[in-house]
């Protein structure tokens, strides 16, 4: 979103640089990122190097004679000595308020602390993990549904916008208090299984920030059972064991947490598809009382 938004307002894009082709889909065929798509349908000069650090790609881009250089979440470490190549240095689209969530994962970790805003920063890279001054800031809310997906959209959205703006008058930068500084440590598979024992309200902030990848997850029957949609349900106190199905019907399945309960609203069994409740249990009924992760 960032290259096309870059494109439109007529800056010149003399090279991209995009990660290799990935495996994905259930056939794990190699995929092009959207931004190789994109720079492929512009015709513009693109690599896809496995690392930075070899010298020849760092040639490559001294030959270029760059004004500047605009990283969006490239997901591979950028060497000291690349940052000062462009003449302008490099600039980077950060989802989060910096300096509160530096790091990899900014927006999964947002959902989970339950924090009611996020943002973009448009932050001059220096040789820190997000530590560079702060040339812009813009405040985005998070919704009460949003999962990591759809906020992932809107900051991307915000951030390209910004970088336009950016790159038009070139704001003055200012430090970050890095005694403000959280880090956004990267996501684990270990992570999105549900602690059932947690408040309604954290199981539900968990689902999101773990929906679309990893995916937050239960165990039952001896599977793994995707939990891709739930909302804290509105229900009488319980004292039955965390992981309980209170109730199960159209409307969706009523489990028991640490503290109230969740109503899933869509799930996935083992190689089978995302299902709402109604049609989850015309192929796998699930009884009150039974216990998710026991």
């Amino acid at each position: 979103m960032a290259l096309e938004a870059l494109l439109d307002s007529g800056h010149q894009v003399i090279h991209v640089l995009t990660q290799p082709d990935r495996p994905a889909g259930r056939g794990l065929k190699s995929q092009p990122s959207a931004v190789k798509q994109l720079a492929q349908a512009r015709q513009l000069s693109l690599a896809q190097p496995a690392t930075l650090r070899d010298t020849a790609v760092a040639a490559q881009l001294a030959a270029l004679h760059a004004d500047i250089m605009v990283v969006a979440a490239y997901g591979l470490l950028i060497p000291a000595a690349l940052l000062t190549l462009p003449r302008l240095g490099c600039l980077n689209i950060h989802a989060s308020l910096l300096p509160r969530w530096r790091g990899a994962a900014p927006i999964q970790r947002a959902i989970l602390a339950g924090d009611r805003d996020t943002g973009i920063t448009i932050m001059q890279m220096d040789a820190g993990l997000d530590t560079g001054d702060v040339l812009l800031r813009e405040v985005v809310p998070i919704a009460a549904d949003d999962t990591a997906q759809t906020l992932h959209d809107k900051l991307a959205a915000t951030g390209a916008r910004l970088i336009v703006r950016v790159l038009q008058d070139l704001p003055a930068a200012a430090a970050q208090d890095s005694a403000q500084a959280t880090y956004a440590a990267k996501i684990s598979k270990a992570e999105a299984r549900i602690d059932w024992g947690r408040p309604a309200t954290e199981v539900d902030r968990l689902i999101r920030a773990f929906n679309p990848v990893p995916g937050a997850y239960t165990v039952w029957n001896g599977q793994i059972l995707k939990i891709w949609r739930a909302q804290p349900a509105d229900c009488p106190a319980s004292t039955v064991a965390p992981g309980t199905v209170l109730e199960a019907g159209v409307g969706g399945i009523v489990v028991a947490t640490g503290a109230g309960a969740v109503r899933l609203l869509e799930l996935q069994r083992a190689g089978g598809k995302r299902l709402a409740p109604q049609a989850f249990l015309a192929g796998t009924p699930v009884d009150a009382g039974t216990r998710f992760d026991a």
